[in-house]
This record gives C-alpha cells, structure tokens and sequence, in this order.
C-alpha cells in the first residue's frame, strides 16, 4: 500500500506524543527525532529532511502546542500543513493554450512509464474536459515501442500519429500540423528514453521542444527508485524546461521519498500520479490529501470523487426503486460488485478510508478482491432466471454453477445465505418510509 512503512513508523511516533498529554519541549524532541529517521529510511532526501524537521520543530515548541489542551494534536496538524507545503501546497494543474492545439511533451528515462502514462493523460483529458487527443510517436528507437503506443492509445480513445522508425523532430513536426488540420486540441508528443541521461537524449529533446513550442513538459519519473528519481527529476530540470512532474507505480511505494522530495529539489510540481496498470489509473497530485494518506488520515475527497464517477445516477435511481419494492436480485448485486471495482482495488479504496488503512493487513485485502471475484463468477455462472429469482436454485441448479464458476456447492450456498439475509436486512430499511418510521418507533406525543 502506498507510503505504508512511512506512515506506520509516523503513527507510531504520534501515538507516544498522545499517551503523554502535556508536552515538554523534550518530548516533542524525542518525537522529531523519530519523524526524521521514519523520513531518511522512506528514502526522502536527507537536507529535505533537516530543513523540514527544523521548521516543525520550531513551530511545535511554542507556547501555542505547548499550552494547548490537545498538544499532540496540534504536531500532528503542523506536520501535516508542513508536508502538504513540502509536495507543493496546491493541486497544480496542465496549463492549456489559449488557442488549441496544447501540446504535451512527455520526457523520462527508459522504463519510466511514458509510452503508458502519455495514453492515460489522453483518456483522462478526453473524459474529464472532452478533449480529442492526438498522440504523437517519437520513440523511434525502443523495439515496438510505436505498437505499444498504438495498443494503449486504442484502450484510452486516442489516434495515433506515427511516420514509423524516422527522424523524431520531423515527425513531431508533422504530427502538430496533422493535429490542427484534423481538428485535435490536445497533443501529446511520447519521446525516446534511455537507460541513463545521455548527450544525445537531451540534444534530441531539445530539437524536439524547438518544434513544437510545448506548452508543458512534463517528466515521468519511476516513484520506487526513490532518491534516483530525484536525481533524475533534478538532471532533467536543469537541461530542459521542466514545468511538472508524473510520478508512477505510486501505489506500490511503501516508502514514499520520490513524492516527498522531488517537488523540494526541483521546484517543478508534481502534477499527476499513476496509481494503477489500468489506462485510467491516474490521479491529479493533490499535496494535502497525499499528507493526510501518510498521517494515516485516509483521503475523504478524492474516495468521494472516485464513487461519483463511478456510479451512475440513473443505476442509483434504479435500485433504490428496487430496494423500496423488495425486488433487489443477483442482477443488482454483481452491477453493484462492478461498480465498487470501477473505484479501484481493495488496497486503494482502504488507503482512502481515515483509521482503517493501518489497521487491514495485505492478507486481508487480497482476501477481499479474490472474494469479490468468486462472487462475481458464481452470479455470471447462472441463467437469466436464477439471477432474478435465487429461491429456485436447487440442489442441480447448485452443482451447475459450482462447475460453471470454479467453486464448490457450499461456496454457493453461502452466497445464496448471504443473499437472503442481505435481503431481509433491506426489507426492513425499506419498511421505514414516514409513517412506518414513526410507527416503529413509536414516539410518546410530545407537549407544547
């Protein structure tokens, strides 16, 4: 789970400083100390480190901590606000151009992510400002990496413009005039890595940027290689314009010191983060949610966006008809099963949720997503009829979708008792209109 080490080793710190109750200056001594070798082994860069400490602890010595009546409270509010400051403060967003085309130039090193991550910038800006995107291929280098950007740009909606293994300037140069002729007013220009930063990559980005005037470039750096992404980030932002930064794979950094370092080091914000495999498995980097995920306070805000996105007004409408008439079937369950699955995995939608994150093992988790999919290849496995009235599964009827979904007779047993019990506890919420609410609680006449 992402920054899981940091934020265990943090809360443990925390946790010392609330049994205490009042502070001393000591105290919370003993306690920066601990946030600070918590933050050296989540590979955050050391001065970042030492110029963060000291700021906290300046402010956590004063007499308004001190004197306070919730002192560890009020650190653990610092810490946060001085975090948010660190990865930038504010959401930073892709500057678009006043007269379309924006053109994307996308950098990194081999590996990084970029081929990828290009296609989820052109579908995330595709459904949320309803963009037409046009990808450009400049890798001309990486064996099939131009087949690569055709199979993801098909999965995010977005054409593709390649010129095949030629000179990367000139396709990119008659791929921005091909996006104005045909009408795209978001181009995204993937370029070639390397292994290590090298004279000729950033000759060739340079010619690049000169021909097609990028209203943003951004560089995606890999979060696992920790201070080396830092590096990196810092070698590129020197020789190039760099105005934002993607971090990548940072749903599986336990550590978390590229995304609390890079922006400190560079200067450039982080703008976007890939939290996933999926095409739609990118995030907007937002600087105070991401401190509240460490602190192990969850992420409230973007939990509640992911579930507006993902369910569907008139579905919702649907089954709280369905739920008022006691008519809820398989059917609704496994739409509902797709829907939660559309917010992400387990893992991701726990690490939003505040006090729980630190407390549901990986186990657990795989646990539930394996669950989810058991469940889901049961329903699949039965007829129309089943699915809409499951009291006329029989013995037969048992074996039949036990063979059809991998599972065995007691699995669907259990999911058929599951089903019923879950049935009745919604019979009696769907019993609790006005009046039988009132009559239910049977509320003694009140005296004016």
């Amino acid at each position: 789970m992402a920054f899981e080490s940091l934020s265990d080793k943090l809360s443990a710190a925390f946790k010392k400083l609330r049994s205490k109750g009042k502070l001393s200056e000591s105290d919370i001594k003993d306690a920066m100390r601990e946030v600070k070798l918590a933050l050296l082994e989540a590979d955050v860069n050391y001065k970042v480190v030492k110029d963060f400490i000291k700021t906290v602890s300046e402010r956590s010595v004063g007499a308004q901590v001190l004197e306070s009546l919730t002192p560890a409270q009020q650190v653990v509010k610092i810490v946060n606000e001085e975090l948010t400051a660190l990865m930038g403060g504010e959401n930073a967003r892709i500057e678009f151009a006043s007269k379309p085309p924006t053109v994307i130039l996308m950098c990194g090193l081999q590996g990084s992510g970029k081929t990828t991550h290009a296609a989820k910038l052109a579908k995330y800006f595709k459904d949320k400002e309803g963009c037409r995107p046009l990808l450009i291929a400049c890798d001309v280098y990486r064996p099939a990496a131009i087949e690569q950007l055709k199979i993801v740009g098909e999965k995010a909606g977005a054409r593709v413009f390649e010129m095949g293994q030629g000179d990367p300037v000139e396709i990119a140069r008659e791929g921005l005039k091909f996006a104005r002729d045909h009408g795209h007013d978001l181009v995204i220009v993937d370029t070639a890595g390397r292994l290590h930063i090298d004279e000729a990559l950033m000759d060739e980005l340079k010619r690049i940027e000169a021909a097609v005037s990028p209203n943003e470039i951004l560089l995606v750096v890999d979060s696992m290689t920790g201070q080396d992404a830092v590096t990196v980030a810092d070698t590129f932002n020197k020789a190039l314009p760099v105005s934002g930064i993607i971090l990548t794979k940072l749903d599986s950094d336990t550590r978390g010191g590229a995304a609390i370092s890079v922006r400190q080091v560079t200067g450039k914000p982080i703008k976007f983060s890939g939290v996933g495999e999926k095409i739609e498995d990118l995030e907007p980097f937002h600087p105070g949610r991401m401190a509240s995920r460490i602190l192990g306070m969850g992420d409230v805000l973007t939990l509640i966006e992911k579930a507006q996105e993902s369910v569907d007004e008139k579905e919702a409408e649907k089954l709280a008809k369905k739920l008022q008439q006691n008519s809820f079937d398989m059917n609704d369950l496994l739409e509902q099963m797709q829907q939660i699955k559309k917010m992400g995995s387990m893992r991701s939608i726990v690490s939003m949720i505040p006090g729980i994150s630190g407390k549901v093992t990986d186990e657990n988790l795989e646990q539930g997503d394996r669950q989810m999919k058991i469940i889901e290849a049961m329903i699949q496995s039965m007829t129309k009829r089943e699915r809409e009235n499951p009291s006329i599964i029989n013995p037969s009827r048992k074996r039949r979708i036990a063979a059809g979904s991998g599972t065995r007779v007691e699995d669907v047993n259990r999911l058929l008792k599951q089903f019923d019990q879950m049935k009745q506890m919604m019979k009696k919420m769907g019993g609790l209109g006005k009046k039988g609410f009132k009559r239910r609680m049977k509320f003694p006449p009140m005296n004016m």
